[in-house]
């Protein structure tokens, strides 16, 4: 379905308003704390992109590794945690992990955390604001794009010294645009933002400074061309298969293609069936019901031309 900014907003904040909200004795109090919240920091959001400050800000032992925020030392004690575009809000149930929370934030410049005075999550729960303080919204709600930009470059730079292979947009797209995101869009960055990202991504990899460009994203393509090509290699390889014989080769389209078909409970209802082309240059998998007569797929990945072939 296309991304469209207003739905997935209403979406989100919504979503995460009642999960921080039912279950406390004053639920219209806890909603006016939401609000409260989103004036502050921003639309809920389900990820954020690799560069967002709430990441990079805090020290980190495996700088050169994508990290969660339940990873980050100076995050210790989080629980039932919401995330904003600005910052998130967090629940613990034990007080004395909240005020350890709040410490530790402040000791990070660029970064500010304090208790709420309403409950949310639960009567019983602690709730910690915590905010990146250098993130400026546009008028749209998403981040300033000068800012984006710059962090997103330095981030991407940072990958390039030990980097065998280049991504492609569509394979670093979660990353880069957070969720949820459309194609070069997300609650977190507007088109404008996403559009300059995807060219400074592509400049550097055709730059070389990355290595060969790696396909396997196949997002690009429509959910029917990509169901299309994933049933066209799965449909061939169980025509092709010998019962008793879980591994074979066969043509298609002039490929080479290698596939593995398995009884899944040994019964005969269901078949496990992967196919490959290339090594990984083009990965099909899904599962076969005999019976019936339908195959059930999963996304293909790869490379677009050879994908293509299949359709």
């Amino acid at each position: 379905m296309e991304f469209r900014y207003p739905n997935a907003v209403a979406e989100t904040n919504t979503s995460y308003r009642e999960y921080l909200t039912k279950d406390i004795s004053d639920p219209d109090e806890g909603r006016a704390t939401f609000e409260e919240v989103v004036g502050r920091l921003g639309n809920a959001v389900d990820a954020y992109p690799d560069w967002h400050p709430i990441l990079t800000i805090p020290p980190n032992n495996n700088a050169l590794n994508t990290v969660s925020i339940g990873e980050l030392k100076v995050y210790k004690g989080i629980d039932h945690t919401v995330l904003f575009v600005r910052g998130f809000v967090t629940c613990p149930y034990s007080e004395e992990k909240a005020n350890k929370l709040v410490d530790s934030v402040n000791t990070i410049p660029g970064l500010l955390a304090f208790r709420l005075d309403a409950p949310l999550y639960s009567d019983h729960a602690f709730p910690v604001l915590v905010e990146a303080v250098d993130v400026t919204l546009e008028a749209d709600g998403t981040i300033r794009s000068r800012d984006a930009l710059i962090w997103h470059t330095e981030e991407m730079l940072k990958f390039a010294r030990g980097a065998q292979v280049a991504e492609t947009w569509w394979n670093l797209r979660v990353s880069i645009l957070g969720r949820p995101h459309g194609s070069r869009s997300s609650l977190l960055v507007n088109q404008h933002t996403g559009g300059h990202m995807r060219k400074i991504l592509e400049a550097l990899n055709n730059s070389g400074m990355y290595g060969p460009v790696k396909e396997w994203s196949l997002e690009m393509l429509s959910e029917k061309k990509r169901k299309t090509i994933s049933e066209t290699l799965l449909r061939a390889a169980v025509n092709n298969w010998e019962k008793g014989k879980d591994k074979l080769e066969f043509e298609l389209r002039g490929e080479i293609c290698t596939a593995e078909v398995r009884d899944t409970w040994d019964d005969g209802y269901e078949l496990s069936v992967r196919v490959t082309i290339g090594g990984l240059d083009l990965s099909a998998s899904g599962f076969y019901y005999p019976e019936k007569d339908i195959l059930q797929t999963i996304d293909p990945n790869g490379k677009r031309l050879l994908a293509e072939k299949f359709l």
